[in-house]
């Protein structure tokens, strides 16, 4: 019966080897998504061999050697002279056994073909297939394995781009807050230094403990339960300022607390609804925090009955305005779109005199996301 199943659903032998070539593609992928190194080559080589049927394969950087997998390691000690002598023609070459000396009988690495891997038109390294003898089927699977091999190590430069992005950006929003938000806070501490010791001390911990973790070097995400509790942190700190004047009510699903966010992405949201929508305020201003379970989604709402702003001025401040007295609007909303995608950027409701509402959506499980 499953010979009978694998016959109707596989189709012809044909079918079954794309099925093999394109199972051996993606188990070899993950690897090399992490670049050009010598434990991504040694995980992803077995793979590339079955993809090309060779007795052996090696790959290479610019440099040598980075894995081997299949018969004939002798050969090995010839694999960086290979290297050099494709990398300095950039393009596939093939070697014969004149190139590939050897007294071993019945030894099945005779002839060569060898392909540039090229990131970004810069050549990073080679992938070398070795067989008893060369053809002409050989040489062109060689070079199409190394374009998709190079595809994946493009991928991968872009992922590393990507990820030096996001820390540069996280990098300024520190730069962006610092100012604002240490010096109202050092001001609140040393208002209840001789009025009150004891809470000017436990203000002094919660300070510590924010700016340790608003500081910290470590991740590009962490979970919304870590973030929440440093905008308590933050809080805290700004009702010593406040006093009775600011109110907040959360209203948080259990469920969603492990979802992974990216790192500052709700507390800048939390301090512009103090900032714009209650200091200039007068009386008593309200801001809501929210997060609840949607699906395959998590949903974060930022909303305070403040003064509320101009939409315009709220688009240019999407957009990355820093003319605009803004903390981190924009760099949230990028931060967010180059995580998740653009449909996952903020939604910001808000008019003159109608407070603001910011809404936050996350997926609750994307690849490569995690805290």
């Amino acid at each position: 019966m499953v010979r009978a199943w694998r016959r109707t659903h596989l189709g012809s032998e044909a079918d079954r080897a794309t099925f093999r070539a394109l199972h051996s593609a993606s188990l070899a992928s993950p690897a090399l998504r992490e670049g050009l190194t010598p434990g991504s080559a040694e995980r992803s080589i077995r793979h590339l061999r079955a993809l090309l049927g060779t007795p052996a394969l090696a790959l290479t950087d610019s440099a040598g050697l980075l894995a081997w997998d299949g018969t004939g390691q002798h050969h090995e000690g010839r694999s960086p002279a290979l290297a050099v002598a494709t990398l300095e023609r950039g393009a596939t070459r093939s070697f014969d056994r004149a190139d590939l000396p050897c007294a071993e009988a019945g030894c099945p690495v005779r002839t060569a073909v060898v392909s540039p891997l090229v990131v970004e038109e810069r050549v990073v390294g080679t992938l070398q297939a070795f067989a008893p003898y060369p053809t002409a089927g050989l040489a062109r699977a060689t070079d199409e394995v190394a374009q998709w091999v190079s595809g994946q190590l493009e991928l991968a430069e872009l992922d590393a781009s990507r990820r030096r992005l996001m820390e540069a950006e996280v990098r300024a929003l520190r730069a962006q807050i610092s100012p604002h938000f240490i010096y109202n806070s050092l001001g609140a501490i040393a208002s209840f230094v001789r009025t009150d010791p004891d809470r000017a001390r436990e203000l002094l911990l919660e300070f510590a403990d924010f700016t340790r973790y608003s500081f910290r070097r470590h991740g590009d995400f962490t979970t919304l339960a870590e973030e929440l509790r440093s905008v308590e942190r933050y809080l805290l700190l700004e009702q010593a300022r406040f006093g009775e004047r600011l109110q907040v009510t959360l209203g948080i699903a259990p469920e969603v607390l492990p979802v992974a966010v990216p790192f500052l992405c709700v507390q800048p949201l939390v301090e512009n609804a103090v900032r714009h929508g209650l200091e200039s305020a007068e009386g008593v201003g309200h801001i809501r925090i929210s997060a609840h379970d949607r699906g395959q989604e998590c949903v974060i709402e930022v909303e305070d009955d403040g003064v509320g702003e101009d939409p315009e001025r709220v688009r240019r401040a999407l957009a990355g305005d820093a003319s605009l007295d803004s903390v981190g609007l924009g760099n949230v909303d990028a931060r967010l779109r180059n995580a998740f995608g653009d449909d996952f950027g903020l939604v910001v409701e808000t008019a003159p005199g109608a407070g603001t509402k910011v809404v936050v959506r996350v997926p609750k499980f994307a690849p490569g996301v995690h805290p």
